[in-house]
């Protein structure tokens, strides 16, 4: 009998949509490139395509509690990210499991505000989400947007942004990556990742015009999560993601009529030639 060959094992905590670009699709999609096996923990279901989204069903709390116990009865999760929740209870639900089957490695991908600025969580919602599961945070990952939420304080300078990532280590994350902004206002994106030891890094890659940044985010998240899944420690995980997003979104494909996905085959070809340029 053949030998089975190992394969790391991570977990998306998400809601799928409908047209694969971002969400649970998203995420899969980014572990399956990244060489790491994928679980999907299925929170809600999103009716929408590349115009927008126009309908959405949360999963009953007892459906997401079965799903925690089946999936940890079987597998060696090395790595778990979230990514939309949507409701008090659902949030509630997600962090007690965290916390019951004592899951590594856990990527927040806050999803409360999107890259341009609407919120997505009501109030008591988000107040769930700072309570119960920023503290489990082993990173988060807010854009632009979700960090002055979160902090509270106006993001003008690169010294706000250091502040508004202590603000949330300070609220029990143990690393932050604060997302720049993808407005082409300036010719870079810059990433700001703040350390567990106090070290910082600043990630800056070209800003790329496009309309095709569906599931952007997730995918970042993601591709975090597979490479800690697979032993990385935070800043080389968080180095491999930044390269991993831009490739694909530098190399846009026709997909629906609007806001279509990211390139997520192009950076697979794109990451796996540098692991062998690396070999």
């Amino acid at each position: 009998m053949t030998e089975l060959e190992e394969h790391a094992e991570a977990l998306t905590i998400a809601g799928n949509d409908s047209d694969g670009s971002a969400g649970m699709p998203a995420d899969l999609h980014t572990f399956y490139a990244l060489g790491v096996y994928g679980l999907g923990l299925l929170t809600s279901a999103v009716a929408g395509n590349s115009k927008g989204i126009f309908a959405q069903e949360l999963m009953p709390v007892d459906f997401i509690n079965r799903q925690f116990q089946v999936l940890n009865d079987d597998y060696v999760i090395k790595a778990s990210k979230t990514g939309m929740l949507g409701s008090k209870d659902v949030i509630h639900a997600v962090a007690e499991n965290l916390k019951k089957f004592k899951m590594p490695n856990i990527v927040i991908d806050p999803v409360i505000i999107t890259k341009h600025g609407a919120t997505l969580l009501e109030d008591e919602a988000y107040q769930t989400f700072l309570d119960e599961l920023v503290p489990l945070a082993t990173i988060i990952t807010p854009n632009f947007y979700e960090a002055q939420k979160l902090s509270e304080i106006e993001l003008n300078t690169d010294d706000d942004i250091r502040q508004a990532a202590q603000i949330l280590q300070n609220m029990g994350a143990k690393n932050v990556l604060i997302k720049g902004k993808h407005t082409g206002d300036e010719a870079e994106v810059r990433d700001y990742l703040l350390l567990e030891d106090s070290s910082e890094i600043w990630l800056s890659k070209p800003y790329f015009e496009t309309n095709r940044i569906n599931g952007t985010g997730d995918t970042l998240s993601a591709a975090i999560t597979a490479e800690l899944a697979k032993g990385n420690d935070i800043k080389r995980a968080v180095e491999i993601a930044k390269d991993f997003t831009y490739y694909a979104i530098s190399h846009p494909i026709k997909v629906g009529s609007l806001y279509g996905p990211i390139n997520h085959g192009a950076a697979q070809k794109d990451y796996e030639e540098k692991g062998q340029q690396n070999n």
